[in-house]
């Protein structure tokens, strides 16, 4: 084959060499453009994220892109590689100025401190209450702040909510129906959310100032929607709501960074970082092998040859800078999913834009020939400036993660050395880097629906012995309807939620004794401070994860419950109920298959 004299710069394929995806020098003496890969001639930037035809897998070879070019080190037995050394300047960093290129040829006589800025990390694990000013969120609100949790409340109206939640309130001004109101940053550092918003249901006769009427409950006044439709406030509003939050709340499932998913292919712009830029001679390379993963899917395949030639001994590939950081702030860690060698590798990870910067680092060990899930904490990462840790280096901010880097190498840090080092060829496949959330996973989304939202369509029920609602489900222009398909949002939405279905709601104090249900079947009353107290309980339950439950007292409507202030009843245990709860059960099983559409 022919190829190139890597060190004649000004020879006709200096554009190939500086062209590099991530594939190594093809170093001989001749060059011939015929005999490149045409990969590395056109080099077109890969695509962050591609998907597959509807016909086919993840496995399918129609999802192929390498960076390929073949390792021609051999350790001990070659020289260092000027050319190669240009193609990995130029690919993390353009076209290499005159100065930086001097900066790394004279790197081991000179030792900068690592160049990041200092900057402190905003607080974190706001629980967002939206419907805070409504009889169930003000009461959230009160809870939290007594409990001192950090609490930020979404409203339409801020004079009310200042008024009726305080001047010093943690407020944003927004519209769950109006999406364009519900900007990004507004929901920094949220990591929970209550949301105890709901449709306004008012008598069409009018009520008091206080709303006393509403406070009886529909059973006692002729209703009507007041404001926003059920369509708008329970369904497109929840739409919206999930949407604006998702990012900062997270993902059950933790986010995709690298791998397949649904049928697509999250790739990203992987380059070989090798010990050449310090005049080692080691090699490495990525590729995606199609049929690589432990399923007979895609998997990325980072192999080479490691040395110890000229005080070298590491490789890496590298991503380059992401366009816009990652922001990981609501993830425990990262995961990834290889098959192991028996070696020690690192994972790096960067959040300044710079070459030369601290990195993020955490070693990890492999077990030889076994797909195995390795999970590393963030709060295992120590920040590292070549192989030595930075003791005043500014706090891992998750929120701006710009780079990642996978690595083999002799060293770990401050001298020490990877007792698993051999030299010689290696190769590590990986089918998937993703965050992941640390067990027991809770709810961070926890939702007030209404008990009685699967009824109004359920084949044989006697809707007159139902509650109002479900009775005039269609004259309050299918509240119940919406609610429910709000409820299916939540479930979809990949975000570790409860549901919450109380039954008629009423002022009466907390304190009742409760009964939990699912299926949707139960009627009764419940107190507004009582679910706004379950609520806050299922925020940090494993037990209520992912469940959907109505709640009612066992006081009946005819009898009014009050407590002794004097003597105050003790507050639950709510792990309790929740201990009770079982997966999948909304009461949509009853359902006939084809509901009558709205």
């Amino acid at each position: 084959m022919e190829c190139f004299n890597s060190t004649k710069l000004s020879s006709p394929c200096t554009s190939s060499i500086l062209n590099l995806q991530g594939s190594s020098s093809l170093v001989c003496n001749k060059f011939s453009k015929n005999s490149v890969h045409p990969w590395l001639l056109s080099s077109p930037p890969p695509k962050p994220f591609f998907q597959l035809d509807d016909r086919l897998q993840c496995r399918q070879k129609s999802a192929h892109r390498t960076y390929r070019g073949p390792i021609l080190a051999e350790a001990g037995k070659q020289g260092w590689d000027l050319g190669r050394f240009l193609k990995t300047l130029y690919f993390f960093n353009g076209p290499p100025s005159p100065s930086k290129f001097f900066e790394f040829l004279i790197e081991k006589l000179s030792s900068p401190s690592p160049s990041e800025p200092k900057n402190s990390m905003e607080s974190s694990g706001i629980v967002l209450v939206v419907g805070a000013t409504g009889g169930v969120g003000r009461r959230v609100v009160d809870v939290l702040q007594k409990k001192g949790l950090p609490v930020r409340v979404l409203a339409r109206n801020e004079e009310k909510a200042r008024k009726m939640l305080g001047p010093d309130i943690d407020l944003i001004i927004g519209d769950i129906t109006k999406e364009s109101t519900l900007l990004p940053e507004y929901f920094k550092g949220v990591r929970k959310v209550i949301n105890a918003a709901s449709v306004i249901v008012g008598p069409k006769e009018g009520d008091t100032p206080e709303r006393a009427k509403y406070s009886q409950g529909i059973k006692f006044f002729e209703p009507e929607i007041k404001g926003d439709s059920p369509e708008m406030v329970e369904f497109v509003g929840m739409r919206n709501l999930i949407n604006a939050v998702k990012g900062s709340v997270g993902l059950r499932n933790g986010k995709l960074l690298f791998g397949c998913e649904d049928n697509g292919f999250r790739d990203l712009a992987w380059g070989a970082l090798d010990d050449v830029v310090m005049g080692g001679v080691s090699e490495s390379t990525f590729i995606i092998d199609t049929t690589g993963g432990e399923k007979g899917g895609p998997a990325g395949l980072f192999k080479g040859v490691v040395s110890t030639t000229n005080n070298g001994g590491f490789t890496s590939i590298r991503t380059k800078n992401f366009s816009v950081p990652e922001d990981l702030s609501s993830y425990d860690g990262l995961e990834l999913r290889l098959k192991g060698d028996g070696r020690r590798y690192k994972l790096i990870v960067r959040t300044g834009r710079d070459w030369d910067t601290v990195g993020y680092t955490a070693s990890f060990d492999t077990t030889e020939g076994q797909w195995q899930s390795i999970r590393l904490p963030f709060s295992s990462f120590v920040p590292v400036f070549r192989a030595r840790t930075v003791s005043d280096a500014p706090p891992f901010d998750l929120r701006s993660i710009v780079s990642l880097q996978l690595m083999f190498s002799k060293f770990e840090y401050d001298g020490k050395l990877n007792p698993t080092f051999v030299e010689g060829p290696f190769q590590l496949p990986v089918s998937s880097i993703r965050t992941f959330i640390k067990d027991p996973v809770t709810p961070r989304f926890v939702h007030v629906s209404s008990a009685g939202v699967t009824r109004p369509d359920r084949p044989g029920l006697d809707l007159s012995k139902q509650p109002p609602a479900v009775r005039l489900n269609k004259e309050l222009d299918f509240i119940l309807t919406f609610k429910l398909k709000g409820e299916d949002l939540i479930r979809e939405s990949g975000i570790s939620y409860a549901i919450v279905r109380p039954c008629a709601l009423t002022e009466e104090p907390a304190g009742a004794d409760l009964i939990f249900d699912q299926g949707d079947n139960i009627t009764g009353k419940i107190s507004r401070e009582e679910i706004a107290r379950i609520c806050i309980a299922a925020l940090e339950s494993p037990y209520a994860l992912d469940k959907t439950f109505e709640v009612k007292s066992v006081i009946p409507f005819s009898e009014p419950f009050t407590v002794d202030l004097e003597n105050p009843p003790q507050e639950k245990d709510y792990d309790i109920y929740f201990k009770d709860l079982k997966d999948g059960i909304t009461g949509k099983e009853l359902l006939e298959q084809s509901p009558v559409p709205v």
